[in-house]
This record gives C-alpha cells, structure tokens and sequence, in this order.
C-alpha cells in the first residue's frame, strides 16, 4: 500500500519542501520537484504492471468525515482505469518538469513555479485515485486552484490575471452543478461511495425527483418529476462541461493560453482538461442508465468538436491554435462517452496527452527562439533553424490530423467506429466527426505550413539568432514524438475496458477509416496548396467569404454575446444595488443613526451651561415634579 500512496505525496513533498524553504534554493528548485515527479512515475510503472496480472485496491486510508449515517474516508481505487490514468499524468508532469528548466530559465518565480507544477501533480493524482465522490469533488476545485495559480504565474500581467480569473470563474458555474449531483447521489442512495453507489444505481433506476420542489418554498404546489439518475448525471456532466471546455463554457481555455507553456501542455492538454472526460468514464454505471444523459453528453461532444475546429481555422497565436484543438479534441471523447463507447472515449485521452503535449512543448520552444514572438504571420522559414523541433511537430500534426499508422489515427478511428455503429444519431454524429477530421487536419498542417515553411518574415533582429533550445528542452519533444506514435499499438481499449461499463469490444469498419483517412489527407493537401503552393489563396478567400471569416477569427463573438447579455447586465444590476441597496438603505440606515444620535447630541449638550444656579433650579424643579405626581397621581 505505501507504494501507492507515495505516487502522489512524493510531488506533495516537492511542493511543501520548496513552497517553505524556496528562498533558499534561488533558482534550483527543479532539484527536488523533478526527482519527486519521476520517482512518482516509477511507482506508477509498477502500478500498470500490477495491475496487467490482475491486482484491483479499493482500501480506505483514514476515515475522513463521520457525522451521523455520513460516513466518508479518504481512500484509492486503483484498476486499469486508474492505473492508465497515473501513467499519462506523471509521464507528460515529468516531462513538462525536465523541459521547464530550460523554458523558465532566469524567471523570477522559478521556484515557485515548480512548487505550484508539485501541487497540481498531486492534486491530478488524487483525484485519479479517488474512491469516492467527495474525495473526487475536494481534488477536483483543488486542480482548480492550481489552474488558476499557474495561469496567473506572470501576475504583474494584467492578461494573464484576467485569463485566471476568467478560467477560475467558467469554471465555479459548472461545478456548481458538480456539487449538486454529488448532493443528490447521497440523497438518493445514502453513500458516496462509488462501489455502493454503481451496486445501487441498478435498483434505483425508477426512482423520481420533484424539479420543481424549491417552488414549495414560495407555498406553490408545483410537480415536475423526472428520473433522479437522469438528474445526477446532467448535474455531474456540468461539472465536466466547465473542467473539459465543452460548450457553452469553453471560452477560458483558449484564453488560459497567458499562462507559461508548459502549464499549457500539462494542464490544459494532457491532464487537468481531460479529468472531465474521466469522470464521465469512472462513472459509466450511472450514465448507461440514462439514455437522455447520454444523447445529451454525445450532442455537446458532437457540437463542441465541430465549433472549436471552425474557430482554430483562422487564428493567427500558435498557442491558440492549438488550445482551441484541444477543445476540438476534448469534444470528440465526449462524443464517444456519449455512445457508450467509453473505451474508444479514453482511448482518444490518452493518445491525445501524449501529441497535443508535445505539440504545446513545440509551440514553446519556437516562442522561445523566437524571443516570445506568438503571432505566426510573423514566423516562416524555420524549417532549417529548428530542425529537432519542425520534425517533433510534423509528428504531432500528423497524430492530430488522423494520420495512418500514428497514435491519432487509432483512436479517432474507434471514435468514429463506434458512433458509426450506436444508430441513427450516432450516424450523424460520426458524419460530424468526419468533417471536423478534414478541418482538424487543415488547421494543424496550416500551422506547421506557416511556421515552418515558405519565405522568412521573421524580426531582422531576430533571424540572426535562431537555434535549438537546450536539451532539456528537446529531449521530451523526442520522448512525446515516439509515445505519439507507440501509444497506438500497445493495447490500450483492451486494457482499460474491464474498469467501465459500456461497449467493450471496439467496433471496427473499414468504410469510416478509409473516410477518415481521405479527410485526414484531403486536409493536408488542401492546406499545402493554400499556404504553400498559392499563399496568395488565403487572402483572397478570406475577403471573399467576409462574413464567415470574421466569424470565425472572432470566435463566433461568443465572449462578446456573453459580455453583452450576461456580464454587462450583471455588472448593472450590482451597480443598482450597491447604489440603492448598500449605499441608499444600509449605509443610510447606519449614516442615519449616527447622525440622530449627533443631533441628540448637539441638542442636549445646550443643557450643559456651565453655571450652578441653572443646575440647582433644574434639580429644584424635577423635585416638585416628583413629588407632585407622587402625591397627586
């Protein structure tokens, strides 16, 4: 059992060591945080391999809270779901650990920064471990909390202070609705545990809620039952709307792209942004019994990856780009939990941790030569200076894009596999999936046409200085470039398949892979031939179909319909009622006693004159009265 609690308290160690004797270390803390982390990742090598002969650990490791028939521990599940999980998060920490060093090199919250990379770590790693769902919901705000702190790290930033409050913010609204359903799930079965809670789910199945019961409060007898797993699972998919991005909360990822780039990679690629997608997994059980939940979680998948895709068409900072196909991404194993085909869902998880980190770590290291310049019309041409990087990247695109024989390709090909073959709406779902192929593919080869390709029209004063980043930051673009291909061929859906309820066995059909592969290529082409061939194509397209670019160069205005319609008339309304509320009746109220008790004051002090006779005749004539009432009354 102590091996496994070391996997996560070994990155906890890290972040307490530095975070109380950081000013000590002065720029070195990466020689306690990066041992901690791949120590960490050995102990989960071992876990997979244990688990691959068949161990399973549902153990409580204290009990956490008791007060009356609410009894919670603080405890690990570790199956191959977890096992699988553990693996990805301490890999691509470990490797965002080592390439920091050379990113953050001369940063003045160096230590910093790898204290709040330790905490996330184990934040990430227990809520993979968790056992049940209070313990899943306490490390799921603390990711948070990290995600805010480490998009925030360059806080004299105003963007980048905005960008975590905003992250922080979008976020809070979904997991209002998390916290809801877990209050549910113990209403309705009594336990919060997952094992007595997916026992339960079975013979609870026709149980109701009342939607409508908070209007009894108002004394209105109003009624509108509904199934109460139904319910718990809209609630807990909140949750994992705002953690995953999906739509309509997806707006602080692409903005989450302020903080450093290795936070990027880690948390906003492989990790923190998929935990929603492995909790819509984890609680499989649930979900299979609400054929409404599940059309609800494949649509938003569906839609989610169509849009985002739409959006990274046009953008011209490379980091968003590829956050906005990361939002893509996350829509896709949306879409597969949605059909039930789960396994196909974190299958896509896993293969996509290992690309898109390497395609953010790629991003940061041409940011890096390039001296923070992020804007990809001013790059071209940079094929031959960076070449470690340019073909670590071509790796990634072509993973990203779906192409034959990378991890990318096997994954996206169950997805769509499996939605072929869950019915009429998985039919469609799948014809969405194809075309968001075809777009994932030009976006990624535009970017890697743009940057690396074609005529020079970089900064002169920067052309004459290009060169590869240091080692430790290009040998985990080479470890991320071979997993982005050997992940696919490891077996994957077989091993993790028994944790999860669902389709099992994934469906295999030749007509959807050959479908996707023609969009994958047809993809490419298309944006060898605009951005290569005839780079003069996209102008004059883009003033062509005016409209439609400057919707999707504007993303769909979703942040001005949002500022529009929900920020402004919020920040109304708390204007109004700081004016009238606060200021007009409550400070008048307290402004207004102390001004009566200072007239009182005022008025009374004239009694205080000074001279002995007034006294004395006051005293004089509140004795008569005394003693007039006392013997007249």
């Amino acid at each position: 059992m102590l091996t496994y609690v070391l996997i996560p308290l070994l990155p906890l160690a890290a972040f307490i060591t530095i975070g109380l004797f950081g000013r000590w270390f002065r720029g070195r803390g990466h020689y306690v945080a990066v041992p901690a982390v791949v120590a960490s990742w050995v102990l989960s090598l071992l876990t997979l391999a244990r688990v691959g002969e068949g161990l399973r650990v549902n153990e409580e490791l204290y009990v956490w809270i008791v007060s009356g028939d609410f009894r919670v521990a603080l405890g690990l599940l570790i199956d191959p779901l977890t096992a699988a999980m553990l693996i990805l998060v301490t890999t691509v920490s470990a490797l965002v650990h080592l390439y920091s060093i050379g990113y953050m090199r001369g940063d003045g919250g160096y230590d910093r920064f790898f204290a709040y990379l330790g905490l996330f770590t184990f934040s990430m790693l227990m809520l993979v471990l968790a056992n049940n769902f209070l313990q899943l919901y306490m490390f799921w705000e603390a990711v948070g909390l990290c995600s805010y702190l480490l998009i925030a790290h360059w806080y004299e930033r105003k963007s980048a202070c905005d960008a975590a409050t905003k992250a922080f913010v979008v976020n809070r609204i979904g997991d209002f609705g998390f916290g809801l359903g877990i209050l549910l799930v113990f209403v309705t079965f009594g336990s919060v545990d997952y094992v007595a809670v997916f026992s339960a789910a079975q013979g609870a199945s026709a149980a109701t809620v009342n939607l409508l019961a908070p209007l009894t409060l108002m004394g209105l007898d109003a009624r509108w039952d509904t199934s109460a797993l139904t319910v718990i699972c809209l609630l807990l998919f909140a949750g994992a709307v705002g953690k995953s991005a999906q739509l309509p909360l997806h707006t602080w990822l692409p903005d989450a792209m302020e903080g450093p780039t290795p936070i990027s990679a880690l948390i906003h690629a492989a990790t923190m942004v998929t935990a929603g997608v492995f909790m819509v997994a984890r609680t499989s059980p649930l979900f299979d019994l609400s054929p409404t939940a599940m059309t609800v979680v494949a649509l938003t998948g569906g839609a989610t990856a169509l849009f985002a895709a739409t959006i990274a068409l046009t953008q011209t900072d490379i980091k968003r780009i590829v956050a906005y196909s990361t939002v893509s991404q996350l829509g896709y194993m949306m879409l597969a939990c949605g059909v039930g085909a789960y396994a196909a869902g974190m299958y896509h998880l896993l293969t996509h941790g290992a690309f898109k980190a390497l395609l953010f770590l790629c991003c940061g290291a041409v940011i890096i030569a390039l001296h923070h310049e992020q804007d990809i019309r001013r790059m071209g041409g940079l094929k031959d200076k960076l070449p470690i990087t340019y073909w670590t990247m071509l790796i990634g695109s072509l993973a990203l894009a779906g192409f034959p024989f990378t991890a990318g390709f096997f994954s996206k090909d169950a997805i769509l596999a499996s939605a072929w073959a869950a019915g009429p709406l998985g039919k469609i779902l799948a014809l969405v999936g194809l075309a968001t192929a075809f777009l994932t593919a030009f976006y990624s080869f535009r970017l890697l046409f743009v940057v690396f390709w074609g005529e020079s029209r970089l900064d002169p004063k920067h052309a004459g200085h290009l060169h590869e980043p240091p080692a430790a930051m290009t040998m985990p673009l080479v470890v991320l470039a071979a997993l982005s291909i050997l992940t696919g061929y490891v077996g994957i859906p077989e091993f993790i398949a028994p944790a999860m309820s669902g389709v099992g066995e994934l469906p295999h059909d030749t007509g959807i892979m050959i479908a996707a592969i023609l969009m994958a290529l047809g993809g490419i082409a298309a944006a060898y031939v605009l951005y290569v061939r005839s780079p003069e194509l996209p102008g004059r397209l883009a003033r062509q179909w005016s409209t439609l670019y400057a919707l999707s160069l504007n993303k769909w205005y979703v942040d001005e319909l949002y500022d529009r319609f929900l920020v402004r008339p919020t920040v109304r309304l708390a204007r109004a009622l700081w004016e009238t509320v606060d200021a007009g009746v409550i400070d008048g109220a307290v402004n207004g006693v102390a001004a009566t008790l200072g007239e009182w004051g005022r008025r009374t002090r004239l009694l205080q004159s000074g001279q002995l006779q007034h006294y004395a005749l006051v005293m004089t004539i509140g004795l008569f009265v005394l003693m007039s009432v006392y013997f007249f009354w």
